[in-house]
This record gives C-alpha cells, sequence and structure tokens, in this order.
C-alpha cells in the first residue's frame, strides 16, 4: 500500500503542470497591481495638487506632492510640520497647511506677530507676512485671543498669512482629521524637494 502510494505520488509530480490561460494571468497581474496601489495610497502615501496660494512661497500653487501616511501612526503632528487634513468645513477637499500649535498650548496674534504660550514664533517661511486675525470666521466658529487649543487639536496657518483661510477662519482642527504629512514636491520638476 506505501508503495503504491509513493508510485501515486511520483507519478503525479512528473505529469506536467497545468497553466492558467495566458489572458486569466494578465488579469490576475491587473487585479494585484490595482489592489497594491489601493493598499499603498491608503495607508502609505498620497499624491495631491495644491489648488490655492495659501501655502506660497513654501508651496506654489499647481504643486504636486507627496504625503506621507506613516508616522501619525505612532506620533501626533508637531509644531512646524506640513499637515494634510480634511476641510473642517465640510466642503469635502484636503487643505494643506503648517502646525502652529498643539492641543494644550496658547496661541495669540498681537502687532502681526504669532506668539504661542507667550514666545514670539521665528517664522522665517511667511517671508515677513504679518499675521492677523481674519475680519471674517466660519459660520458657527468664534475665535478669540488668545485662544487656546483644545486637547486632540491642532491650530494651522497658512505659510502666506495674507491670503490663507486658516484656523483663523475655520478654528482649531481635530487631530483624527489629518490625513498626511506632506514631505515632497515632485512637480515640476524645477521644484523638486522636500519639505521645509
Amino acid at each position: 500500500m506505501a508503495k503504491r502510494f509513493r508510485e501515486d505520488a511520483i507519478a503525479e509530480a512528473e505529469e506536467p503542470r497545468r497553466r492558467m490561460p495566458g489572458w486569466l494571468e494578465w488579469v490576475l497581474v491587473f487585479a494585484i497591481a490595482i489592489a497594491a496601489s489601493l493598499l499603498i495610497r491608503r495607508y502609505v502615501v498620497e499624491f495631491y495638487k495644491v489648488p490655492s496660494a495659501s501655502m506660497l512661497e513654501t508651496i506654489l500653487e499647481g504643486d504636486y506632492l507627496v504625503g506621507e501616511k506613516i508616522t501619525y501612526r505612532s506620533r501626533t503632528p508637531e509644531a512646524g510640520e506640513v499637515v494634510t487634513f480634511d476641510d473642517p468645513t465640510g466642503r469635502g477637499v484636503t487643505l494643506i497647511k503648517r502646525v502652529i500649535a498643539v492641543g494644550g498650548q496658547t496661541v495669540d496674534l498681537r502687532d502681526g506677530v504669532v506668539y504661542v504660550d507667550g514666545v514670539a514664533q521665528e517664522e522665517d517661511y511667511t517671508l515677513g507676512k504679518p499675521s492677523y486675525p481674519l475680519d471674517t470666521q466660519a459660520p458657527g466658529v468664534t475665535v478669540e485671543y488668545p485662544y487656546t487649543v483644545p486637547d486632540g487639536y491642532l491650530w494651522v496657518m497658512g505659510d502666506n498669512r495674507t491670503n490663507s483661510l486658516d484656523s483663523r477662519y475655520f478654528g482649531a482642527i481635530p487631530v483624527s482629521s489629518v490625513t498626511s504629512r506632506a514631505v515632497w514636491t515632485y512637480w515640476p520638476v524645477s521644484r523638486w524637494g522636500a519639505m521645509e
């Protein structure tokens, strides 16, 4: 009985393997590629086109950039980082701004200067543009200075302080709304490089 079993196993091993039809192999390859692409975009990186001038001169309108999603699985965003997040006004778009303060910190705008916990911020990326409160705010939002950022929230501002609807407009944003950390501009080629 054992001998016959071995002979059957040898006979099966010597039979030529049946191959999948070529068209089915291609379908399988494309399905795997699409699934891998979707998983990478969902959990690793996202690609964005910047729709506005709110981050000039750090990021120009029309720049294409990469946002990575892994960092914020192990920690929350920190002041100075450029992040993408869901628009808190509910327009269904992704915005990009710089984190200025995190939960528990107090933001104040005095004489065109941003203060965090009473310390004037050195913000070279604004190219000297003043940071004033905005005359209008999103419906239902009231921001009064000094403003203490609630725990679990971030205060974000565009680098182009004279042309940016940011936390001065819509208030602090929930950390949970952050979708990625902007890390790299990849288009146009002349602007290729890491975020600062």
